[in-house]
């Protein structure tokens, strides 16, 4: 299955969502990349430590060049805003989610394309969440990569 239909299928299961948004919010993690992550365990993959970093490098790109500046306007365009109508701020916000949206899957997208060739079983979920989760920042949310990967479906 491609990263994008599993990450989709994903992100909806029960949990999941907000497992996510936990990670961006209070912990500073990247939910594309802690899928790709989650979706290279699940599907046999065994990417080394050189391809996890080339992910977290892609991310950070993504994030800090496209993603980051569309969810910061999309997030400020959501209260309403004195002497702006409601109707155009929320269809200005609602287009810069699909951006964002779309944002997201090209990353994906190529995430999907450093992923080494499937080599065996499904792994643990949390063992690569915590890899790539080290390799994304100093401090690693052991509990909080747990409820993910708890909340992701086997």
């Amino acid at each position: 299955m491609r990263l994008w239909d599993w990450a989709v299928a994903a992100y909806g299961a029960p949990g999941v969502g907000e497992a996510c948004l936990a990670l961006q919010d209070s912990h500073d993690q990247n939910v594309p990349v802690l899928l790709w992550s989650a979706w290279v365990a699940a599907t046999g993959r065994k990417p080394d430590e050189e391809t996890i970093e080339a992910a977290c490098d892609t991310a950070r790109a993504w994030d800090s060049v496209v993603v980051a500046p569309l969810r910061s306007v999309r997030r400020i365009l959501k209260a309403p805003v004195p002497d702006i109508d409601d109707g155009p701020r929320e269809s200005v916000r609602n287009r810069i989610k699909a951006l964002e949206l779309e944002a997201e899957r090209h990353l994906l997208d190529a995430l999907e394309a450093l992923a080494p060739e499937p080599s065996g079983p499904a792994r643990p979920i949390i063992d690569s969440l915590a890899a790539t989760a080290r390799m994304w920042a100093d401090v690693t949310p052991r509990p909080a990569l747990i409820r993910l990967a708890d909340a992701l479906p086997a």
